[in-house]
């Protein structure tokens, strides 16, 4: 089964919306687009195998698919980003039926999660969502996203559409590598590590076997003392 790879740009509290360009994703009002712009700095290109989509399939939300089919197929052939891009198979997950004119596209049918789930089991290279925030909702509440490529930038934006959204099912997650731009930007993978471990640090919390003591004095009816 191949993997499914989740990669986005995030704000320090979260947001991941209109990252490139004041013209990306203005919904809801948002006026921050291409906030992630003033950090960039040519060692972060380095690291870029985590959005390049080489040796990966596609699985891309209709809105960021339109953006990217409007930029890339236009870029010089000789564009590493633009010819991977290009040549790979792009996947797309939209709510209505509409003409795919890049190259390599196919429009995911029915039930976006039954879609996905059987994409992941055919043969091939990983899957690699990039963006599609409203795409990684959905995949996310069906257990479907197998690692996240996060790079994290020293702003705070304050509003707009987050990686994980209010009322997302609570997971743990494990950090399996991690890098800082000079900009200072924190790039880091993230795998899903089980569920969320919980704890105590009260030096007056009961221990194992006070709380031992106490359930069996309940269960014989005695009153603590």
């Amino acid at each position: 089964m191949r993997k499914l790879i989740a990669s986005t740009f995030v704000s320090l509290d979260g947001v991941m919306q209109a990252p490139g360009g004041p013209a990306e994703d203005p919904a809801g009002g948002f006026s921050f687009g291409g906030w992630t712009f003033p950090f960039w700095e040519d060692g972060m290109g380095e690291e870029m195998d985590a959005f390049n989509g080489k040796d990966r399939e596609l699985l891309l939300g209709r809105r960021t698919y339109e953006i990217f089919e409007a930029y890339w197929p236009y870029q010089p052939d000789d564009h590493p980003i633009a010819k991977t891009f290009n040549a790979t198979r792009k996947y797309v997950a939209s709510r209505q039926a509409r003409r795919l004119d890049w190259a390599n596209s196919t429009l995911l049918e029915g039930d976006v999660l039954t879609a996905v789930a059987a994409l992941k089991r055919q043969d091939g290279p990983d899957l690699q969502i990039i963006g599609s925030g409203d795409l990684i909702q959905s995949l996310r509440r069906g257990h479907l996203i197998d690692e996240y490529n996060v790079w994290t930038y020293p702003v705070v934006l304050g509003s707009g559409k987050r990686l994980f959204e209010s009322g997302a099912k609570p997971q743990a997650l494990r950090l399996a590598s991690s890098r800082t731009s000079a900009s200072g930007v924190l790039m880091s993978r993230y795998v899903p590590d089980g569920e969320v471990q919980v704890g105590s640090f009260a030096d007056d919390s009961p221990s194992e076997r006070e709380i031992a003591r106490r359930a069996a004095w309940a269960r014989e009816g005695v009153g603590m003392r």
